[in-house]
């Protein structure tokens, strides 16, 4: 299993407030990016995996919704995730 949860508490305790802060939107971006980088990985081996490809679509879209949260709550935590993760714009 690739996300378990010594995995998650760590992505959270680096880019949340903590361990446990698992509502913040730079945890949860950070997450949707690990899970992002996963399935990307799995599509590359599997290019006719179309349940996948689907669920990588929906991933970004929420990636995407979270970080337009964040660029009008706060312009200078949406660019220090951006540039933390190395997501493009």
């Amino acid at each position: 299993m690739y996300l378990t949860k010594e995995v998650k508490e760590e992505i959270f305790e680096k880019h949340g407030k903590g361990k446990n802060d698992t509502g913040s939107a730079e945890g949860q971006i950070a997450l949707f990016t690990h899970r992002i980088n996963h399935l990307t990985g799995h599509l590359k081996d599997n290019r006719k995996d179309y349940n996948t490809e689907r669920s990588l679509v929906k991933l970004v879209g929420k990636r995407r919704s979270l970080l337009d949260y964040l660029i009008k709550k706060d312009v200078l935590r949406y660019r220090a995730i951006i540039k933390e993760l190395g997501i493009r714009k």
